[in-house]
């Protein structure tokens, strides 16, 4: 298997490493040019691996797995008197080489130090998510530091490696060195973003595009951005989602447009016959692909994250990613609203999700500048103006 090339690492540019516009807040996420201009000075984020341009997102930086992973009995925070290396002394049962590709099997847990460290300054933090692909896959995948007391955050005045949590649920997965499962995004201070904010916004600039039988904005915000699922799918297919296979082929995540979806995927179809029960009852032993309702829209200057696994809403998880990057969905990135797509696994027990049923909720942040490139396909997105939608590993071809 070829080890993927490295990108061509970030040179400088003419002028400021920090060219700001003019509207800038004090507090809030760092958008790209920052996170640019932090990689050249070597602050904050570093790498002994040249990090490549094509690692800056708007508002968040793609993190690669370094050279070696370790098999481990258990899932594990280090906690606030251990490293990961402490923990990994009690857990790993044998060490990985990744340099030359290897399979990550299904329902195993690995822990694989990142190619990336942090050095955070006080009042900066930092949070990270799977990638869109990696969730898409059911590829749970988490980052934990040394002495860490949770899952996906980097305290302030961190100054050490970081780790990824990687477990494999639907599929078995060949990664390598460089392969990209996560993404890492750098916060200033504790920017607060209540409900009356998000109205205003959406007043401003409407962040999503109500099904004309859907709640009005009144309702919809609520604890953050209220979405629901499609259950009823296009009149013409009736698809309503995607159900994972249970024994199929490994999946490559460095390959783009490659698979056949008849593979790995069964097509889900909304029940429409005289006395069948509405929606979809999911199975919790299998994954699903579904969308919402409703079209997001992510201003500029804003990112927004969606939360994983609301229990007010139902004993379901609904998302592994979860973080949708500025531009994501808006016209002046070549969005006309786009659809979220849902990642969903019930717990425990079958659950009954019926059409424009509450799925959970989208909790929009600001940046601290409007980054100098949007989420969109000018920089290679994949899922701009989506509706259902696999991951990229995929053709675009129905399934058989």
């Amino acid at each position: 298997m070829a080890v993927t090339q490295t990108a061509p690492a970030i040179e400088p540019r003419d002028g400021e490493l920090f060219p700001l516009p003019e509207a800038e807040r004090s507090t809030g996420l760092l958008p790209s040019q920052m996170l640019r201009g932090l990689v050249k000075l070597g602050h904050e984020i570093m790498s002994p691996n040249p990090i490549g341009e094509d690692q800056i997102q708007p508002a968040s930086l793609d993190l690669r797995l370094g050279e070696v992973a370790y098999r481990v009995r258990a899932s594990f925070l280090p906690g606030a008197r251990s490293t990961v290396k402490d923990k990994l002394d009690q857990l790993s049962m044998h060490r990985i080489d990744l340099t030359a590709g290897t399979v990550l099997e299904r329902d195993c847990v690995y822990i694989v130090p990142l190619l990336e460290m942090t050095a955070l300054p006080r009042r900066t933090t930092a949070a990270a998510n799977p990638k869109s692909s990696t969730g898409r896959l059911d590829v749970f995948a988490r980052v934990i530091t040394d002495y860490g007391t949770e899952f996906d955050r980097v305290r302030d005045g961190y100054k050490g490696p970081l780790y990824a949590e990687i477990s494999p649920r639907a599929f078995s997965v060949v990664v390598r060195t460089g392969s990209r499962l996560v993404q890492l995004r750098i916060r200033r201070g504790s920017p607060l973003f209540r409900d009356t904010a998000l109205r205003r916004l959406h007043a401003e600039s409407p962040l999503v595009e109500l099904p004309e039988d859907g709640p009005p904005a009144s309702q919809a915000i609520r604890n953050g951005l209220v979405f629901t699922v499609d259950a009823m799918g296009s009149p013409d297919t009736g698809l309503i989602g995607y159900k994972a296979r249970r024994h199929t082929d490994v999946i490559d995540v460095d390959r783009v447009d490659y698979y056949d979806p008849s593979d790995f995927w069964e097509p889900v179809y909304a029940r429409r016959g005289p006395g069948d029960p509405s929606g979809l009852v999911l199975d919790p032993n299998d994954f699903y692909i579904l969308a919402s309702r409703e079209a997001v829209v992510v201003p500029p200057d804003h990112a927004a994250e969606m939360l994983p696994y609301d229990t007010f809403v139902g004993e379901f998880r609904v998302h592994y990613a979860g973080f949708f990057d500025p531009g994501f969905g808006a016209v002046e990135a070549g969005g006309q609203g786009s659809r979220a797509v849902l990642e969903v696994r019930s717990h425990e027990v079958p659950f009954l999700i019926e059409h424009g049923q509450t799925m959970g909720r989208l909790v929009y942040e600001p940046l601290i500048a409007r980054p100098d490139r949007l989420y969109g396909g000018t920089i290679g997105s994949s899922y701009q103006s989506q509706g259902l939608a696999l991951s990229k590993h995929f053709k675009k071809v129905p399934l058989r």
